[in-house]
C-alpha cells in the first residue's frame, strides 16, 4: 500500500511512518505542510492519505476539500484530537472518508488502513502505454518493441513510469529520491543518476537511450 501522511508533529510522524513499515510493509512519504500534502495528492496517486486535522498552514479539512473539487478520488483518513459529533460531520462532510481520533494505537490505525484499501479507490490506469512506438507494460515491467523486449527492475520501472506520468515536466533528483526511494532512504542522488543510466543502457537495445532527458544540474524530463 502507498500512503501519504500529512503530519506536523515530528514525534508522532516519525512513529507512524516507523510502526506503518514495520507492521504494514507499506511504502510511506511523510509531509508536514498541508500545502505539500495538496501537492503531492495531486501529483501522484497513493491508495490512502492520512492527513492531520491541524498543520501549520492551514487545517486538515480544507486540504481534503480542495483535493475534492479538483476530483481527487483517493482515500482520504482524517487524525484529529477532535472528537465532537460536529467536528466529525465537518470533516465527512469536507470528503474525508474515515477518521481517527488522538491519541490512537497504530493497530486501530493498521486495521482502518486495510479497511479503506478493501474499498478500491485505485483509479482505473491503464496497463499499457506508448512511448516512440514503445509498448510499457505497468504490469510486468515489459518493454517491448516489435518483437524485441527488456524486462526493468522495479527501480527502473518506477522511475520511468514516474517521468512518463509527469512528461513535459522537468523533475528533479530531489522529488525523483522522495518519490522513488523515500525522503528517509540511505541514498544520495548518486543513485537516481545511476538508475537513470541503468534504464538508458536497456532502452539503448531500441536505440531510443535520448528519451529520458537531463536538464543540467536539475534533473530529468521525457519529452511529450
Amino acid at each position: 500500500m502507498n500512503i501519504l501522511l500529512a503530519e506536523d508533529d515530528l514525534q508522532l510522524g516519525e512513529l507512524v511512518q516507523f510502526m506503518l513499515k514495520k507492521k504494514g510493509g507499506y511504502q510511506i512519504e511523510w509531509v508536514k505542510t498541508g500545502e505539500d500534502a495538496f501537492d503531492y495528492a495531486a501529483a501522484s496517486y497513493y491508495d490512502v492519505l492520512i492527513l492531520d486535522w491541524m498543520m501549520p498552514d492551514g487545517d486538515g479539512v480544507t486540504v481534503c476539500r480542495d483535493l475534492r473539487k479538483t476530483g481527487y478520488t483517493g482515500a482520504i483518513l482524517m487524525l484529529t484530537a477532535k472528537d465532537a459529533v460536529e467536528d466529525r460531520v465537518i470533516g465527512l462532510d469536507a470528503g474525508a472518508d474515515d477518521y481517527l481520533v488522538k491519541p490512537f494505537e497504530i493497530d486501530e490505525l493498521l486495521a482502518r488502513l486495510r479497511a479503506l484499501r478493501r474499498r478500491n479507490f485505485a483509479p482505473i490506469v491503464e496497463e499499457t502505454v506508448f512511448i516512440h512506438e514503445m509498448r510499457v507494460n505497468r504490469n510486468s515491467q515489459i518493454i517491448q518493441l516489435e518483437d524485441e523486449s527488456i524486462q526493468l527492475s522495479p527501480r527502473e520501472f518506477q522511475l520511468l513510469d514516474l517521468l512518463l506520468q509527469n512528461k513535459g515536466q522537468v523533475l528533479t533528483r530531489d522529488v525523483l529520491l522522495d518519490r522513488i526511494w523515500g525522503y528517509d532512504a540511505d541514498v544520495t542522488a548518486k543513485t537516481v543518476d545511476a538508475t537513470v543510466k541503468l534504464l538508458r543502457k536497456k532502452l539503448d537495445v531500441f536505440g531510443r537511450s535520448d528519451i529520458v532527458q537531463s536538464i543540467r544540474g536539475v534533473g530529468y524530463k521525457i519529452e511529450e
